[in-house]
């Protein structure tokens, strides 16, 4: 090994041009049956494995272990691309690439070549952390436990993102024997994993996110990991991802509205021309939806510049330094949702003003845009993030790292 080469080496990113020249072709086909598969909610098994096959969920991996190398601004850029034909498969992938995050970021004190030849060989992880029902805050019913010689997983997750079409599941559980909080990566091809499509959203509707039921699952003891050693800008990652999905919604509407203004023969009375792509009112409704969702996607890639600071300052030795990388990941990513949701949320309703009634045709299907953003939108509240947003500028007050939801005190159902 070379005195120059890092023990470790990093994914600095890439030539993003030759990265995504390799998967354009693919959104290419994959946009094609967007418009079909959000008609009759049929999921993307077919769309994923092209994607799987390409190496894209590779993309984070570092050249020297078989993957692209590209940087989180790179990614978030790549992830726009392939929700701008259809939002739904970046979502379906949030778990993955997530616990790849979560690798490379452990790869700075243990190695984890099994791991990223699993990921280049084409193998996803899906994911399964959240609980319904009488559980708390604070509080995880999933339990591994040992059971002979093996070590098991029971338990039932709701939101499963991704997981129907993933090898492996990414699942937050508690172990019996110490209480500690684990995530257990689960193979999925196994007789105790029982997965349903049963998401019943009005948006991102083939994401993939149904309920897993988990019955005597096994689960290799190297792949219980401890919840405490998960990487710290998890929060803002997972965020990062949704940001990608609204801004590839938003440019979608603004294609897609481009379009039919373009080919549009019948007019308005009211209007100011003879056809609706010569209207100066209807140019100036696309221009500024254009506007707002260019400026929705210059947030979310300065946003993912902070967590890229976060993901190197893992391999350095300066805590403070991570800490504050880790902070300003946060923050910026929460400011970046709050700015964001609101410009694509404006942008893809106020398109409908460039068109007639008829653009509210279920055939069309112009209305996912904004369907699939609001339900993305919904995703961490944005009242709290602006909260916390809020107490760091008047205080100072570190924001937190792990998201819960659960019953509260007066739970009644």
């Amino acid at each position: 090994m070379s005195s120059h080469q890092p023990l470790n080496p990093l994914s600095l990113g890439t030539d993003y041009e030759q990265l995504a020249a390799r998967f354009r072709p693919i959104f290419a086909r994959i946009a094609e049956g967007a418009v079909a598969r959000e008609r009759n909610r049929v999921l993307p098994f077919e769309q994923i494995k092209w994607l799987k096959e390409a190496g894209f969920g590779a993309v984070r991996i570092p050249v020297e272990h078989g993957g692209a190398g590209a940087s989180l601004p790179q990614l978030v850029q790549l992830l726009i691309e392939l929700a701008e034909a259809d939002s739904n498969l970046p979502q379906a992938l949030r778990g993955h690439l997530a616990f790849v995050e979560d690798r490379l970021n452990a790869h700075a004190t243990h190695s984890q070549d099994v791991w990223f030849k699993r990921f280049v060989a084409g193998e996803l992880v899906g994911n399964a952390w959240t609980e319904v029902g009488g559980v708390k805050i604070g509080q995880v019913i999933t339990r591994v436990s040992r059971q002979g010689e093996q070590w098991v997983v029971n338990g039932t997750k709701y939101y499963s993102t991704g997981s129907l079409f993933a090898d492996w599941i990414d699942l937050y559980a508690q172990r019996d024997d110490n209480g500690a909080d684990v995530i257990a990566a689960v193979r999925v091809q196994q007789p105790g994993v029982r997965q349903s499509d049963d998401w019943d959203g009005f948006g991102q509707r083939t994401t993939g996110s149904g309920t897993s039921v988990f019955e005597n699952a096994v689960v290799e003891e190297e792949n219980i990991i401890d919840f405490s050693t998960r990487f710290k800008y998890q929060t803002a990652f997972y965020q990062l991802t949704l940001l990608a999905v609204l801004v590839g919604s938003g440019r979608a509407a603004v294609r897609d509205i481009a379009e039919e203004v373009r080919t549009r023969t019948r007019i308005f009375s009211t209007g100011n021309a003879s056809s609706a792509s010569a209207d100066a009112q209807i140019q100036q409704v696309v221009g500024k939806a254009s506007a707002q969702v260019y400026a929705a996607e210059a947030a979310a890639i300065r946003a993912a510049h902070a967590s890229q600071r976060a993901y190197l300052t893992r391999y350095g030795k300066d805590e403070q330094a991570e800490r504050d990388a880790n902070i300003a990941a946060e923050l910026e990513s929460a400011q970046a949702q709050v700015a964001i949701a609101e410009l694509v949320l404006r942008a893809t309703s106020d398109l409908f003003n460039a068109l007639g009634a008829s653009a509210t045709s279920t055939t069309k299907q112009l209305d996912r845009h904004w369907r699939n953003a609001r339900t993305t939108a919904s995703h961490n509240p944005l009242i709290y993030k602006e909260r916390i947003i809020g107490d760091w500028e008047i205080n100072g007050t570190e924001p937190p790292y792990v998201w819960q939801i659960g019953g509260g005190s007066k739970q009644t159902a």
